[in-house]
């Protein structure tokens, strides 16, 4: 088996008891099936949910808290008993955890990602085991809204992961709610993620989790996109991330499971994370360079320009008939443009190789529809 980088999503109902309270043992099981990986010559981020479930009933709650001042709290208490947990059974193995809190604005800042990129990449190279979750002391949108599950792949492609191991408490995917209909197949393998699958997946049946299964192939739909193969399933042995890597995992693969191009940082950051700045319409000859030639975008393809922008911003580029078909870096401001196309049309004859370019082929990139296409 060669060598290879995983992301290992722990959700919270893997990690807690049946009264919500953190499970010492179910984090020990983990922890001696990571350090198995680790022994066998793999990298391992884990993104662990649980912070919520572990902190509640130490800070009084009854039951889990439902208010988001209750849930930051709770969080705020939890997150700390759960890297004490995994401290300390790391620790019979040798291994040293690193704790990284991260929100939404982590991704879309630039600067902060290519730190987050840069911290894990040498947190990895000295032999730790990045522990990643949510701050949800004081992110209020993923904690009302969001979970670990589009984190976790957000994170699988930042770090250029081979694979994605989202675990939880269903062995997998079905083709119907094996809850309410005994009769319900699991589903083994899939190539990709369709939107009936989306419809089809159900919301969270767990009382200390906030992701559903919904929450999860959709996060299996973002990490294909950029690259990183997936597996959703569970696993309560020392062997679990072994066997799923040997493909006896007990869940469901997503992807071609053979070595995928991943899409460099800088593009992940452009397509997912980005703010526009402004919009592009362009023609239909300039739709196809970009989409299918891998040519960068001239003054030449472009119709109309919709909002400002300065050198660096990133805007979005659409077709005549006003679709999205890519996001890319300005490398001019939109006055410079609108002052080369009026030099332009009284210059028809202008060739186009001595045109400036307007969105360089190396920080476009197309939209997830179209990379889909493909």
């Amino acid at each position: 088996m060669s060598r290879q980088r995983l992301v290992v999503k722990i959700g919270s109902s893997s990690l807690t008891s049946k009264q919500g309270a953190l499970s010492m043992e179910k984090v020990t099981m983990f922890v001696n099936a990571i350090a198995n990986l680790k022994q066998a010559g793999h990298e391992v981020i884990v993104i662990s949910s649980g912070a919520v479930a572990a902190g509640f009933k130490a800070i009084g709650y009854p039951t889990r808290p439902v208010t988001i001042a209750g849930k930051q709290a709770a969080a705020a208490v939890g997150q700390a008993m759960l890297m004490q947990a995994y401290i300390e059974q790391f620790g019979t193995h040798n291994l040293i955890p690193a704790q990284l809190l991260l929100t939404r604005q982590d991704f879309s800042d630039e600067t902060r990602y290519g730190n987050a990129y840069s911290t894990l990449s040498e947190l990895l190279k000295r032999g730790a085991i990045p522990i990643i979750n949510e701050n949800d002391s004081t992110s209020i949108e993923e904690l009302t809204f969001g979970d670990n599950d589009m984190l976790s792949a957000l994170v699988s492609g930042l770090i250029h992961a081979n694979t994605l191991c989202i675990m939880t408490d269903v062995n997998g995917l079905y083709d119907d709610n094996p809850h309410t209909n005994p009769d319900a197949k699991k589903i083994n393998y899939l190539p990709y993620v369709t939107e009936d699958l989306l419809a089809l997946a159900g919301d969270s049946s767990s009382k200390v989790g906030t992701g559903g299964m919904k929450s999860k192939v959709s996060a299996a739909k973002t990490a294909l996109t950029l690259g990183v193969n997936v597996f959703i399933g569970k696993g309560e042995h020392p062997d679990v991330f072994i066997d799923i890597l040997t493909g006896k995992g007990d869940g469901t693969y997503i992807g071609s499971f053979q070595h995928e191009t991943v899409m460099p940082t800088t593009k992940q950051w452009i397509a997912l994370h980005s703010k526009i700045a402004a919009r592009l319409i362009i023609d239909a000859g300039a739709e196809q360079a970009l989409l299918h030639r891998g040519k960068s975008l001239l003054p030449v393809g472009i119709i109309s320009i919709e909002g400002t922008f300065s050198r660096g911003d990133v805007i979005e580029v659409c077709n005549e008939s006003s679709l999205l078909i890519g996001k890319g870096k300005a490398n001019m401001t939109s006055d410079d443009l609108a002052h080369y196309r009026d030099q332009q049309t009284s210059h028809t004859t202008a060739s186009k190789h001595k045109q400036p370019v307007v969105v360089h082929r190396n920080e476009w990139v197309p939209s997830l529809k179209e990379t889909m296409k493909r």
